[in-house]
């Protein structure tokens, strides 16, 4: 199947790459990051970070891109490849949950979308009313309502064959720990479903009718959500022409954009922006318009989505929300046309950080003047050389000082961000140095270094060459690995070699989990830079004996009498095999 994929094609679909020589580079969609350390092998169908450690193929790519598990990924891939995935031999109990919850949530938004138009939901209906919004939007939003009721979603998704526990799993209920009973998540909620990609349902947002608290409540995490990763209207915004994107700070204010035709609008969901959601978003837009709400918590907002977005390389600009609190209240006050000149009014990132120091100083003051200077040249020290040429002329300008000594401060500036590069520099590769002796998945490997650096080539030379193995196959074995984990990933090894399996990284990802995968990636690239013969093998096979020898004559001071015995004639008899078999 792997074949049959071009692991270039499909990661260039989620991020941007640059070929450079015989691999390409981009930035890494797992960390934030303004340098590209993101490397992608075409000629081994793999990717690795050099800033974070994410490694992998294609396979475990859209494992963590898409929040799947392996079979699920394993489906993908199929489905991208043109082939259909046989099921025997599957562990799909996870991924046949993942469809029951979606299932579930899909006719739960049925039925808040129906109890809305009915009787039952006339206070939700009411509210959208109020709120302006017409039948077309309301439904093409899905919205619904939670009827003031313990159970009536509960009993509805049972008579439709789904368990108490299916329920549980997707948030939608909840059991009681008073009576064991369960009852509805939601309930005398506004409900917002909230879509992936492909437009299923995979969350829902409840509001509440009055001013209340909490005034939103949000689906937890399930095994088809994770908090924090969502993108409210993404299936609907990524489909416009355009690669540009409107920020909101909630869902109305997104619901009134799409109404009066800014379909490019989304919000974040439940929680503040996470580097997850800059990532999601900055794969569908170059350039993203933040319009957070008028008040200091959309400003404080906005500040930290500028330093989040910052580290995606993706062009920002922040709309002044004058005359209203929210992009709903703008839209349904002025109408259309106003919004659309702010949108072409917004300010680039710089603009918008130089204003909102301004607002601190009394600028008719020297005081004043001298320190918003001062603040504004550490902004402009970050920027580009164009940038802080355009805005150095300007300011000088405006203030009437002279341009060469406001460079001056600006140079001084970016000396000291220089500096503080470099000390976070240096505390990465410290951290690096570090990992190299520490490994999570690999804890034994710090205690047994000259072991663990034999096994690990071993183990990347022979995922390399397959043809080593059967020359060296009766000189080894997985036992004489030192550390247990690296014991796995030969076990593992051998056996596809022995089943006449290729031995790609695809082929261990049901036997580790992702985290692990790491590591399993990071040994393979070693190859890369190894001799690559059978001499080289021999020679870490020669180091774990030794030092799996060390270890036992350690262990033999606390042997008994008769575990010494054993323990000698043991490794006399491999000996003697050894020697018989030159």
């Amino acid at each position: 199947m792997l074949d049959r994929l071009d692991i270039e094609d499909v990661i260039s679909s989620y991020i941007s790459l640059k070929r450079n020589g015989r691999t390409l580079k981009g930035l890494c969609p797992f960390h934030n990051e303004k340098t590209p350390s993101f490397t992608v092998y075409p000629d081994t169908r793999s990717f690795y970070c050099f800033g974070c450690g994410a490694s992998g193929d294609v396979i475990s790519f859209i494992m963590r891109m898409d929040n799947l598990d392996y079979v699920e990924a394993v489906k993908t891939c199929a489905e991208r490849a043109g082939m259909t995935m046989p099921e025997d031999g599957y562990d799909d109990t996870l991924a046949k949950l993942r469809v029951r919850i979606l299932n579930a949530n899909r006719e739960a938004a049925r039925f808040y979308n129906s109890t809305l138009w009915s009787e039952d939901g006339r206070a939700g209906l009411e509210y959208f009313q109020k709120r302006h919004l017409p039948k077309n939007i309301i439904n093409h939003f899905g919205l619904g309502y939670a009827p003031d009721s313990w159970q009536k979603l509960s009993d509805h998704l049972k008579a439709l064959g789904f368990t108490e526990q299916e329920l549980i799993h997707a948030n939608l209920a909840k059991r009681s720990g008073k009576t064991g009973r369960i009852y509805d998540a939601f309930r005398n909620r506004v409900m917002f479903p909230v879509m992936d990609l492909r437009g299923n349902v995979i969350a829902f947002s409840g509001r509440v009718l009055d001013d209340s608290k909490p005034k939103y409540i949000n689906t937890e995490d399930t095994p088809v959500y994770k908090k924090g990763n969502g993108v409210y209207a993404l299936n609907f915004a990524k489909n416009t022409s355009s690669r540009q994107l409107i920020l909101a700070e909630g869902q109305m204010d997104v619901i009134a954009l799409h109404e009066f035709g800014f379909t490019n609008a989304i919000a974040t969901l439940g929680t503040a922006l996470t580097k997850e959601q800059a990532n999601l978003i900055a794969r569908y837009a170059d350039e993203l318009l933040i319009c957070y709400d008028n008040d200091e918590a959309g400003k404080k907002a906005t500040e930290k989505a500028l330093n989040i977005f910052g580290q995606t390389g993706i062009k920002l600009k922040i709309i002044n929300m004058s005359g209203g609190k929210d992009a709903d209240e703008i839209l349904r006050t002025y109408g259309r046309e106003r919004f659309a000149a702010m949108l072409s009014a917004s300010e680039n990132d710089v603009e918008y950080r130089l204003d909102r120091e301004k607002a601190n100083y009394n600028i008719l003051t020297d005081d004043g003047k001298v320190r918003f200077l001062s603040a504004a040249a550490a902004i402009l020290a970050s920027c580009t050389e164009v940038e802080k040429e355009i805005y150095s002329n300007r300011l000088s300008s405006v203030f009437g000082i002279s341009k060469t000594s406001f460079d001056t401060q600006i140079k001084n500036e970016s000396r000291k961000v220089k500096r503080q590069k470099a000390e976070t520099r240096r505390k990465e590769e410290r951290r690096e140095l570090t990992s190299t002796f520490e490994d999570k998945n690999n804890p034994e490997k710090q205690n047994n270094l000259r072991a663990t650096r034999a096994e690990e080539v071993l183990i990347a030379s022979l995922m390399r060459n397959n043809d080593f193995y059967p020359k060296i196959k009766d000189e080894f074995s997985p036992d004489d690995f030192v550390t247990q984990f690296n014991r796995r990933i030969i076990t593992v090894l051998i056996e596809l070699i022995d089943g006449g399996f290729p031995t790609e990284l695809s082929m261990f990802a049901s036997e580790f989990t992702p985290d692990e995968m790491n590591s399993v990636a990071r040994i393979s690239f070693l190859s890369d830079s190894l001799a690559n013969t059978l001499r080289e093998c021999r020679d870490c096979i020669r180091v774990l004996k030794e030092e799996k020898e060390k270890i036992s004559s350690s262990d033999s001071e606390n042997m008994s009498d008769e575990d010494y015995l054993n323990a000698f004639l043991n490794l006399k008899k491999r000996e003697e095999n050894k020697n018989g078999s030159k």
